[in-house]
Order: structure tokens, then sequence, then C-alpha cells
């Protein structure tokens, strides 16, 4: 029996239809399929993200055949905020191909707020800095008739203001009335920054630091000071201080 015209007409299109699924069946298999069986069991260098901002990062990882994941976002004052501060695994580390990066976010500095310092005496001062994540900067020490001796009347930065962990905040306190004086704490056989931490919270200025040679003492032990301790100085004033320093062996052998 002849086949019509309208069943040839209908098997060519079959045929063209099965052609064109085969061309993309064969495009998928060999551009998609066969690259990601052979990518299989293969490993790659974990590339450095640190330092990136977050989507950047994302996309190299991406771009290289790994998953980034997001670990966590933490406080950091190396890497702005936004910024990758940390990765696991770490750079150029050989990972499979899809394996998962994660990625540590920085938050940023830790910002705090500071607090009233004014009325305070210079011991309560410094404490109350070191709770609240700061350090004490410069003192400076004035005459007042009104205001007592060792109590703070004004401070660098506001109360209430923030300021980033671990700043120093500069203060102003009374000596008293001009010409009062009280007792010099005793500093000898501290170490220097006890020494320091001691005067400053009796209220006086470590001044002059010099340093002799002791072989029997500690480096930076404090051998003497001036004035000396119960001796009474105007609120305020400098304490010089010699200090212990190590003995230099070559010079020990020359001589």
């Amino acid at each position: 029996m002849p086949i019509s015209r309208q069943s040839l007409r209908n098997l060519s299109r079959q045929s063209l239809i099965a052609f064109g699924v085969f061309v993309l069946l064969f495009i998928l298999v060999d551009n998609v399929l066969m690259p990601w069986f052979t990518e299989q069991g293969k490993s790659t260098a974990v590339p450095s993200v640190v330092g990136l901002p977050l989507e950047e990062a994302k996309v190299m990882l991406t771009q290289a055949g790994l998953v980034p994941k997001e670990a966590e976002i933490r406080p950091d004052k190396q890497f702005p905020i936004g910024t990758v501060a940390f990765q696991v695994p770490p750079p150029n580390a050989e990972v499979k191909y899809g394996r998962g990066i994660y990625l540590t976010v920085s938050g940023g500095e830790i910002m705090v707020s500071v607090p009233n310092l004014r009325g305070k005496s210079l011991r309560e001062a410094v404490f109350t800095l070191e709770r609240a994540g700061l350090r004490m900067g410069d003192v400076q020490f004035t005459p007042s008739e009104d205001i007592f001796m060792n109590t703070v009347i004004s401070q660098s930065v506001e109360p209430g203001r923030k300021a980033r962990s671990g700043s120093s905040i500069a203060i102003v306190v009374s000596q008293g009335k001009p010409g009062e004086k009280r007792a010099v704490p005793n500093v000898t056989l501290k170490s220097l920054t006890e020494a320091q931490r001691l005067l400053l919270q009796a209220g006086f200025k470590v001044g002059a630091i010099n340093h002799q040679v002791s072989q029997d003492l500690l480096p930076n032990t404090v051998i003497e000071q001036y004035p000396k301790s119960g001796e009474l100085a105007v609120f305020g004033q400098a304490v010089d201080l010699f200090v212990a320093q190590k003995v230099d062996p070559r010079a020990t052998m020359e001589n």
C-alpha cells in the first residue's frame, strides 16, 4: 500500500524532532553531565578570601567549584565590618570540588559606652574605665578651690558617647587648693608597671625613669624613688624612679 504524502510529512517531522532531542541530549551530556562526573574525586586548592567583602568571597569560591557557607559574625578590629575575617578550611588547602567553605564575617570593632568619671576619685576612675573595656589615658592635674583633691573634674570623651574598646580616655583631676600636699606612696621593689599604677592611683605622675645595672633585682624593678616614700609632695607632682636594668653579658666579658 503506497504511503501517503501526509504520512511522509508526519514521519519527517517526527524524525526532525527525534534528531533535535538527540542533539540536545548530546549537548547536555557533553557539557554538563560529563564534566560533573569527571570532576568527582578531583581536588582543588582553596582560594584565600580573607579580607574580601562577603559577597565577593562567595563569588570567588563558587567560581572555584566550592560552596561558601556563613559560619558566624564576630567582632574583629583587624578587618572592616562585612569582610571575611577567617575561613575554614584555610587558604591553599586541598579539598574536593563541592566542599563547603565556612566563612567568619567581621562585625567590626567593639564599641562601648564611655562612663561618667566626673566626681569620682582617680582610683575609682581607673577601675570604672577598666570595667567598661577602656584604658586611662593622659592625666592632667590642676589646682581647684572648690573641688576636692583627687577628684575627676573633666574627661576627654563625654559620658554616653561610643568609643572603641581598649581606647584611652584622658582626664583632668583636681589637685585641691594650691600647694596642698600628701604623702608619696612606697613603690620601691615594685615592678615598673605596678609602680606606675600605684603612683597614678595615689594622685602622682611618673617622672623621669632612670635605669641602673643590677645583678640582684629583676629587670624593671624599682630600686629607688624621689621624692621618697612618706615624704609630702604636691598632689599631681612627678615622682622620679630608678629602675633595675639587666646586665649585658657582652659588657661583662669585655671587662
